[in-house]
């Protein structure tokens, strides 16, 4: 009985301080398609869009960038990315002739756009300059 009840004070006590820990952040740029574009960029107040393509060598240096801008400005900015192979029509929809893309969103209307892979500050920059954000 005593083994017993300290495997579960053990367990509970695991629990509660898996509990305590803080929350890591975890990177959250989120897929957007034709069907959901729309919907997505009107619920959050301040969007950022990255349209790409799997075989653009610039593309693969901004994703990991997008990433870690998504963790620090969690709660704040919406970020997503739009593959432009299999969203042709959201690609004409915005003139994109080059990408990567950025496009950046506020209250569902296109605000401004990056185009080409720029260094993680001057997006950032960009990004507090055009929604007001520290």
């Amino acid at each position: 009985m005593d083994d017993e009840l300290a495997l579960l004070l053990e367990k509970r006590r695991k629990e509660l301080e898996e509990k305590m820990r803080p929350e890591k952040k975890t990177p959250k740029v989120e897929n957007v398609d034709e069907m959901h574009f729309q919907q997505y960029v009107k619920t959050h107040p301040y969007v950022i869009v990255d349209f790409w393509a799997e075989w653009c060598g610039p593309c693969r240096r901004i994703a990991p960038i997008m990433e870690e801008l998504s963790m620090e400005f969690a709660g704040k900015v919406a970020f997503a990315k739009c593959n432009t192979d299999d969203n042709r029509n959201l690609a004409m929809q915005f003139n994109i002739d080059a990408i990567p893309a950025m496009m950046l969103f506020a209250n569902g209307q296109l605000v401004d756009r990056i185009i080409g892979a720029y260094p993680k500050e001057a997006i950032r920059e960009k990004i507090v300059r055009k929604f007001g954000l520290d």
